[in-house]
């Protein structure tokens, strides 16, 4: 389907904001500044991002997930254990965004603000979305939710750990990315041990019901 014009002006702004975010913030003067070099009128930007630096939150982490999901299609991830696709799903996502890591803190930064709480929720809730689905993710009881809110918390720690990460090739932050995923995995196996008794517990509370009220 062909980009409407909005589209394809939002996208080449995208090509150059990142660059300026870095430098200026995730900010109105970053955005006019990116406008600016790709030769965009006021009213082609104001087209595309009518709100103007705040439309760009989306395109952003929708180019890091496209990216991420092409990368995750390279990989054979049947025969790999569900942890290790996680892993790389978060690290691909990760390195997507590593061309633009100080764009991306720029993003974060200005995502922080208590009025913008639920776009940022919306973004990483998305990204957490997209991961589980391109893993063939098919739950649809409280484990649809509660894989994605572990896996946006997962997300969002990394890359507080990646922002601040100077070691070679990010090293710190993937083993800091295989110690979150150890603890959820050492929780489900948790719940697993006790849902058995959950079960057991509920049972004898439905005897017990019975002969109180004699049923």
């Amino acid at each position: 389907m062909p980009q409407t014009p909005s589209a394809r002006f939002r996208a080449r702004i995208l090509e150059a904001f990142p660059a300026h975010a870095a430098r200026l913030g995730w900010t109105d003067a970053a955005f006019k500044a990116a406008c600016a070099e790709v030769q965009l009128s006021e009213g082609e930007a104001a087209l595309a991002c009518p709100r103007g630096a705040v439309d760009l939150f989306d395109a952003f982490a929708d180019r890091a997930d496209q990216a991420m999901l092409e990368a995750l299609d390279d990989l054979d991830l049947p025969a790999m254990r569900i942890r290790d696709k996680v892993r790389a799903a978060v690290q691909l996502r990760l390195e997507a965004q590593a061309p633009y890591k100080e764009a991306a803190r720029a993003m974060t930064r200005a995502l922080s603000r208590p009025s913008r709480a639920p776009e940022a929720s919306r973004l990483i809730w998305r990204t957490a979305d997209r991961i589980w689905r391109a893993l063939g993710d098919t739950s649809t009881d409280e484990n649809f939710y509660t894989k994605r809110a572990i896996l946006s918390a997962v997300l969002a720690s990394t890359y507080a750990r990646w922002f601040a990460d100077n070691s070679p090739d990010h090293a710190d932050t993937w083993a800091f990315l295989d110690a979150r995923i150890e603890n959820v995995m050492q929780f489900e196996k948790f719940k697993a041990r006790l849902k058995p008794i959950s079960e057991r517990v509920q049972e004898a509370v439905g005897v017990a019901a019975r002969f109180r009220y004699g049923r």
